[in-house]
């Protein structure tokens, strides 16, 4: 008998929407933990075709495939329209705030493009200041615009959502405004 081959790859851009078969109770830092029910979104692949990498709730974590509904799955090509016509808010959350391959946030793209208006919106809504990259770079570390790294300055010192960054970015230990 021959192996079934793997489910691909969703398309940049898109994510699957999984049912949760079973509990699960996250056994490492890397993994989360979810509830039988459970709608989970999964845009990326997991370490290997027995791992998915998905959020649910304002979670994000691995999560063992032959946990979840494989069959009928639903594939959202339009992520952020999806989240809002469910009134989805964690997720529309998760969307303003998802990491690429290179751990870079949309925040992190506008930022680093100059894009003043895009960086203004996403603030504005609640995009999370304080997301490192792969190279452990926050969004106003890859600015290249005097006035952008301002607008983020600003917005880091009112945002209590992270109090550790926030120590840490206001004693300077990694910045050069």
């Amino acid at each position: 008998m021959t192996p079934v081959p793997p489910r691909p790859a969703p398309k940049p851009g898109r994510v699957r929407v999984y049912r949760a078969l079973y509990d699960y109770e996250a056994r490492t830092n890397d993994e989360m933990s979810f509830s039988e029910g459970d709608l989970l979104y999964v845009s990326d692949r997991g370490p290997n075709n027995d791992w998915l990498s998905a959020t649910c709730g304002g979670r994000k974590g691995l999560v063992p495939a032959n946990y979840v509904v494989s069959e009928n799955v639903a594939e959202l090509s339009n992520p952020l329209h999806e989240a809002a016509r469910r009134g989805n808010v964690l997720f529309l959350k998760d969307c303003i705030s998802n990491q690429n391959k290179l751990g870079d946030t949309p925040l992190h793209a506008a930022s680093w493009r100059g894009h003043k208006d895009c960086v203004q919106l996403l603030v504005d809504n609640g995009a999370n200041l304080w997301i490192r990259n792969r190279d452990q770079k926050l969004p106003i570390d890859v600015s290249k615009d005097v006035e952008i790294a301002n607008m983020l300055d600003k917005a880091m010192k009112r945002d209590t959502r992270n109090e550790e960054c926030e120590n840490e970015y206001e004693s300077g230990s990694d910045n050069e405004l």
